[in-house]
């Protein structure tokens, strides 16, 4: 049986800015499928080649798989939505599978906007998939799908959803099959060099209104560091990889087994060979002060922080200095220890204003990082914060649920003066770290390592792909009057949808999830009560709850 597995084409003017990132779905659920003796698999990196549906087309049509798959995050959807509709048109007998963040929470409105989809995979897919190719191959998913956990699916008019699969319990378990993809093709641009994105756990010991990750992993497990190290080495070795990116939230939470997973990696002259980065919160980099220079000769030179901006601060002008000074103290940590630090800030919020952003500026500027980032407030349409927003939603086109394009519109400004005010921000930021840092301040890889990063800059802005700037028309202050971010206006929440948001059991589960991200622990999103219009608005790495590891 002849599996084709596809990453949809879908471009935002994000992360991508710095290097095309290879889809590890693909290696993982492959890994799984041919340990269980499905080898004739096949891969089309529709993003990363940047097919047209023609180009698509002919590739399916020579192909001829029986089975096409492919996932998709919230923005994706559509997209991921459109191949599967292509490959039924090409290939009528095929079976149509969807995975992902966003048909395991929507799938009511995936199947209700997207019929042609025979089949969802809902939650982790390694083992899901391997039962589901296993009934196709012998023929019998017709009658065996209601018996499969983990799926989602039509029958004739009834959406119907089979109990949630078990979590995979032995991750060390899973083998990748790194060797689907083009790695010639994956590139990390600041360094040139090949880049992975392994992950280290999965899910999130806390259970935050505002994310999914703890949501869609359930369980938190983390990895045997060695397994990690060697999935590592394997890269290095068999795909000259010189970079990676651990996919992981946070993988710092377990402080130990990131020790462990350093010291590994010294152990075995990695760093020499590769270096890496990740998200984490500026709570465990002061929690690790006195480990950092530990981080960094395993080769850890990137990290990207959840830092808040002013507009989140003003929510709880209590504790605004405290978090000020620990923001700017972990930043001077990271830089002392030769880390790059990257500053994360969520910004158009309901009480955003240009004075905020402004303010938000300056605090970056005051602290220095090497690099600054201002993704737009964009609430999950699966987290409980998403609806309780309710009617403050106005935007249901998933496809610019993408972190640059302003979903949200602040009460004091429309959304063409947010965009404005933040490539304000942009702008001085940048050209004043690249006429006054970034050529002078240091030598050899600090400095290729800062040069690399202006480059992608420099790339996305003047291809109009960094924010979607070209699609949005805006080509500097005196282009904001004619600002479009092209929302389609015709999508809504389905209705198969909005009835399970509604129903008891679902409202339970909301109010769980509520109780949990809300007690004494922890606090949304600054230790202070807030209204829902601005709660739990955080960049990854934005937590600050430490985890209890047991006694060794």
């Amino acid at each position: 049986m002849r599996i084709c597995l596809i990453h949809p084409n879908y471009h935002s003017g994000g992360a991508e800015i710095a290097g095309n990132w290879p889809p590890a779905w693909v290696a993982y659920l492959a890994g799984s499928l041919k340990t269980a003796g499905f080898d004739d698999i096949h891969f089309i990196d529709a993003m990363t080649n940047d097919l047209t549906p023609g180009q698509l087309r002919v590739k399916l049509a020579e192909l001829q798989p029986d089975v096409v798959g492919t996932t998709s995050i919230t923005p994706s959807i559509y997209v991921a939505e459109e191949t599967l509709a292509l490959a039924k048109e090409v290939l009528p007998d095929a079976v149509t599978i969807l995975g992902g963040i966003h048909a395991t929470f929507m799938y009511r409105q995936v199947l209700s906007e997207a019929p042609h989809i025979d089949l969802i995979v809902r939650g982790e897919g390694e083992e899901i998939i391997v039962e589901v190719m296993r009934a196709i191959a012998e023929g019998r998913i017709a009658e065996d799908r209601r018996r499969i956990k983990g799926l989602a699916f039509l029958d004739g008019e009834e959406i119907v959803a089979t109990p949630a699969a078990a979590t995979v319990k032995d991750i060390d378990g899973i083998t990748p099959d790194w060797s689907l993809l083009e790695w010639s093709k994956y590139i990390y641009v600041p360094l040139g060099v090949r880049v992975a994105i392994p992950n280290m756990a999965r899910g999130c010991p806390f259970t935050c209104s505002f994310c999914s990750q703890w949501k869609f992993w359930r369980d938190y497990r983390v990895r045997d560091p060695i397994a990690v190290v060697d999935e590592i080495e394997n890269l290095v070795n068999e795909h000259d990889v010189g970079f990676f990116i651990l996919a992981d939230e946070e993988p710092t939470i377990n402080r130990r087994k990131f020790i462990k997973f350093c010291e590994e990696l010294i152990a075995r002259d990695l760093p020499r060979r590769v270096q890496w980065g990740i998200n984490t919160r500026v709570t465990d980099i002061m929690r690790d002060k006195e480990l950092l220079g530990l981080y960094r000769r395993a080769g850890l030179v990137h990290v990207s922080l959840g830092t808040e901006a002013a507009a989140q601060m003003k929510l709880d002008q209590f504790n605004k200095e405290t978090k000020v000074a620990d923001n700017k103290e972990a930043i001077r940590l990271l830089r002392e220890a030769d880390i790059f630090v990257e500053a994360q800030f969520i910004v158009g919020l309901d009480n955003e204003t240009p004075e905020t952003l402004e303010e938000t500026f300056q605090m970056a500027w005051d602290w220095q990082p090497d690099l600054a980032n201002w993704a737009m407030y964009t609430p999950w349409p699966f987290t409980p914060l998403f609806q309780e927003l309710g009617d403050k939603v106005e935007i249901f086109d998933f496809s610019k649920y993408n972190f640059v394009t302003p979903i949200m519109r602040p009460e004091a400004m429309d959304r063409a003066t947010l965009l404005d005010r933040v490539m304000h921000n942009y702008r001085r930021f940048y050209s004043r770290k690249a006429l006054f840092y970034y050529p002078w301040r240091g030598t050899g890889y600090r400095r290729r390592y800062l040069l690399g990063c202006l480059k992608a800059f420099a790339k996305a802005g003047f291809q109009r792909s960094f924010y979607d700037l070209g699609k949005h028309n805006y080509w500097g202050p005196q282009s904001k009057e004619g600002v479009n971010f092209n929302f389609d206006r015709t999508r809504k929440i389905a209705k198969a949808q909005m009835d399970d948001w509604q129903s008891t059991q679902d409202l339970a589960a909301q109010k769980r999830a509520r109780k949990v991200s809300r007690d004494t622990s922890f606090k949304l999103p600054n230790g202070a009560e807030v209204k829902p219009a601005a709660q739990g608005v955080k960049a990854c790495g934005g937590g600050t709850e430490q985890m209890v590891e047991p006694a060794e």
